[in-house]
């Protein structure tokens, strides 16, 4: 209230100042004149810095994907507490993650899995995330205690929005069926998944982590429009598998930009050849330290 106020103030005194501009005794006096403008000029910049202040963050908006790498069901495992992590982190920091499409396993774990998230600085924190990320540990089904090694891509691509590319109706083909859970069984009575063929490109992308079909559509649309979007920066769409592997190679396990290694509760970011400690707390979304340090390095 107190700022709305001020900028009131300093509306009202501009126009004062500049209505005095305009009389004909001070468009005679030099002096005056300068006078004038010398403070006409200080409260423009105090305007400006006032409306800087109070606008409103600008809200990032990014789709990341995650996909299980070497490892089998271990892998696919790895990439569930990975999106787990991400979502944490994302509402601690009052963001908004929203699962477009996921690919599920008979034993919880996930093949592959897109989702959204959007909020005031989520792209430049994140940005760092994409790469191959190898976890190293025991799984629950190992009986004589070896220490399995398995990995995770993680890709994050700007949010296209519609204005950025325009898709023609007659390049799409749109399908809808219902939503299939572990081994690919239906777990909708209704066909609320979608599917959206773009011919031009050959690209497929497809929605059905809502029950609304229309919410399948919309993201559907943004996962397509962001990887088109991706492509059209490549140059040509056949660039768009390039760009994607340039972030999260081939998933083998040298092909690394993090370990999480569980028996020595360490997580090591090899890019900085920094090690942080509490592997817990992190992959239940305490990414901050990781964060921090990575933009650090990078500045």
């Amino acid at each position: 209230m107190a700022q709305n106020l001020e900028a009131s103030k300093l509306k009202q005194r501009k126009e004062e100042l500049e209505k005095q501009l305009s009389d004909p005794v001070v468009l005679h006096d030099a002096g005056k004149i300068k006078e004038i403008s010398i403070e006409l000029g200080r409260i423009e910049k105090e305007i400006q810095t006032a409306a800087h202040s109070t606008a409103a963050p600008a809200s990032d908006k990014l789709i990341m994907e995650i996909r299980a790498g070497t490892g089998g069901e271990e892998a696919a495992l790895f990439a569930v507490r990975l999106f787990r992590m991400y979502s944490n982190y994302a509402k601690q920091r009052g963001w908004y993650p929203t699962p477009i499409d996921s690919h599920l396993t008979a034993l919880g774990g996930c093949k592959e899995i897109i989702f959204e998230i959007s909020g005031p600085g989520a792209m430049n924190a994140l940005r760092h995330e994409a790469g191959v990320h190898r976890v190293q540990r025991i799984p629950e089904t190992e009986k004589t205690g070896r220490i399995h090694t398995s990995t995770a891509s993680v890709a994050v691509l700007p949010e296209a929005e519609e204005t950025d590319i325009a898709i023609r109706p007659q390049d799409l083909k749109i399908e809808f069926f219902r939503s299939s859970g572990p081994g690919g069984q239906n777990v909708n009575k209704v066909e609320t998944a979608v599917r959206i063929h773009h011919l031009p490109s050959g690209l497929v992308v497809g929605s059905q982590e809502s029950r609304s079909q229309q919410k399948n559509r919309e993201l559907a649309y943004t996962l397509l429009r962001t990887k088109l979007l991706e492509a059209k920066r490549m140059e040509e769409s056949k660039k768009i598998g390039a760009a994607r592997r340039e972030q999260i190679g081939t998933a083998e396990r040298a092909e690394k930009i993090r370990t999480y290694n569980f028996p020595q509760d360490r997580v090591t970011d090899h890019r900085i050849k920094k090690s942080f400690h509490n592997i817990q707390k992190i992959l239940e979304g305490e990414l901050d330290p990781i964060v921090e340090a990575l933009t650090s390095a990078q500045q």
